[in-house]
């Protein structure tokens, strides 16, 4: 068996995050739904769920950071190309996500990234494996 990720993110309104990411094209696995939460399927492998703030406190004695002032990952995804790459970007940031940084072209590697409702930042990237310097 593969290994799969499961990414616990804390959010406000679960339901303003679900429809922001069903805009991004992304579905819920209905068995992994309730009020409490969800489980965005982003592939066969990765999964992340959205928890509500009370609910994904019930998993840790550490206080939640406020994602919209502090940061504590960069939640990184790869995409088939740079036009993938803008194509996420531009239905974030229709669907209410902000883009705090330009975009980043180092050659073989193209980056651009939003923050979410709740400030988690996500970046897109494509990378030309065949143009990294050696």
């Amino acid at each position: 068996m593969s290994t799969q990720i499961y990414l616990n993110l804390p959010v406000k309104n679960l339901n303003h995050s679900i429809e922001f990411f069903t805009k991004l094209g992304y579905t819920f696995n209905p068995k992994f739904t309730n009020e409490n939460g969800t489980c965005m399927i982003i592939n066969e492998h990765i999964f992340v769920m959205l928890l509500v703030e009370n609910f994904f406190k019930s998993f840790t004695d550490k206080s939640i950071c406020d994602a919209t002032q502090s940061i504590e990952a960069i939640i990184g995804l790869t995409c088939a190309s740079r036009a993938a790459v803008e194509e996420v970007i531009r239905k974030a940031v229709a669907a209410g996500a902000t883009t705090p940084r330009k975009p980043q072209d180092h050659g073989f590697m193209y980056a651009h990234g939003f923050a979410d409702l709740d400030g988690h930042f996500w970046e897109f990237f494509y990378m030309d494996q065949d143009a990294m310097p050696n």
